[in-house]
């Protein structure tokens, strides 16, 4: 049995089958699933996909919707970027495929976030083409098979892994075989842990045979990571906080947060002067709150909130005063979630912020 024919075999017998883009396969539902999935796991994307189905049932309801409104439904799942390259491929999609999916990679990898990889996907699981795909399951599953060496970054390793993915295509049964390769670098050829005596291709793996399992694949080369501080503004009033929202592109593009201030770290008292000066807001600087940390992709972001009081001023006059470009609100912070106001999209780590400003360690038990 060559390797085709054995995850096949697997996949039909032990293969995740009832997951929810599975159940009632489209070419949307499946464009779906594989745009959420890049870069995250099937278990972190099924609520998302059920609450963004239930939501937008065609392509051309999310074509249509506004963009604040996915990016609220999206929240929590990271690399925004893909919440926006996914409107805006279902417009093209819209308008120049007249609501089908393209049915060729050419066409599919015009659409935003759609690469490679993701177009073969949709051909496979879609539309029952055979088309290699070369995911972080695949590529995991080729560099133990053949014992590739080399970091996965690498351009030669990655042509030798597309070559590799190429020639193990099967000519019928792609759509299977396709699922069947990523749930069994899913569920067994796992990063770590690998569950090698139930794989159906260990007699003939190479890291198996020579018991090198843990060093494939080899690690990607990686820079040292930038560090990027700012503060955290937190200017509040009644409960409420002053959000803007971010520019469409770079981090959290289209999200909102608090206002954000990078001057020397040492002048942290001249705050207030900069929220008169850049926000027309009189504000009083209360207290420093713990940093925060947060990873993204290329770089480490290190926030230092400040916990300002709002001198003066109802909220809806403050509104209208904001010296900064671009859409503001006043944010409801509540112990209670649902009596939080509005619905907006709110970055992770600013979601945790507010929770614990809404429920301080102290007031579940009640000491003071």
């Amino acid at each position: 049995m060559n390797f085709a024919q054995a995850i096949i075999q697997w996949q039909q017998q032990y293969g995740r089958q009832d997951l929810p883009w599975q159940l009632q396969r489209t070419p949307y539902r499946v464009w779906l699933s594989e745009v959420m999935l890049q870069q995250t796991q099937v278990a972190t994307v099924i609520p998302y996909f059920v609450r963004f189905t239930e939501r937008f049932s065609t392509v051309a309801e999310l074509a249509a919707a506004q963009l604040d409104d996915l990016l609220t439904l999206w929240s929590g799942l990271g690399y925004y970027a893909r919440c926006r390259h996914l409107q805006r491929a279902a417009q093209m999609v819209v308008s120049e495929f007249n609501g089908e999916f393209p049915a060729t990679a050419t066409a599919l990898q015009r659409l935003p976030g759609v690469g490679r990889s993701t177009a073969a996907a949709i051909l496979s699981l879609a539309f029952g083409h055979s088309a290699a795909i070369l995911d972080g399951n695949v590529r995991r599953i080729l560099c133990r098979y053949f014992a590739i060496s080399g970091a996965v970054n690498h351009a030669a390793t990655q042509q030798q892994l597309w070559q590799l993915a190429e020639d193990l295509l099967p000519p019928q049964q792609g759509d299977i075989y396709t699922q069947g390769v990523m749930d069994l670098g899913a569920l067994i050829c796992r990063r770590h842990t690998p569950l090698c005596s139930r794989c159906p291709l260990q007699s003939h793996c190479l890291a198996h045979t020579t018991d090198t399992v843990a060093a494939y694949p080899q690690a990607a080369t990686r820079k040292e990571r930038p560090q990027r501080h700012c503060y955290l503004l937190l200017i509040e009033q009644n409960q409420h906080y002053l959000l803007l929202q971010r520019p469409p592109s770079g981090i959290w593009g289209g999200l909102w947060s608090p206002p954000e201030w990078s001057p020397d770290l040492k002048q942290i008292t001249a705050v207030e002067i900069w929220c008169q000066q850049k926000l027309g807001l009189n504000c009083t600087l209360q207290r420093q709150l713990p940093p925060i940390t947060h990873d993204f992709t290329h770089f480490r972001l290190h926030l230092e909130p400040l916990l300002l009081q709002l001198k003066g001023g109802d909220l809806h006059h403050v509104k209208s005063t904001i010296k900064e470009n671009g859409a503001t609100l006043w944010y409801k912070c509540a112990p209670d979630s649902t009596a939080a106001s509005p619905a907006v999209a709110l970055p992770t780590p600013i979601k945790r912020l507010f929770a614990a400003l809404a429920n301080p360690p102290n007031s579940a038990t009640g000491e003071s």
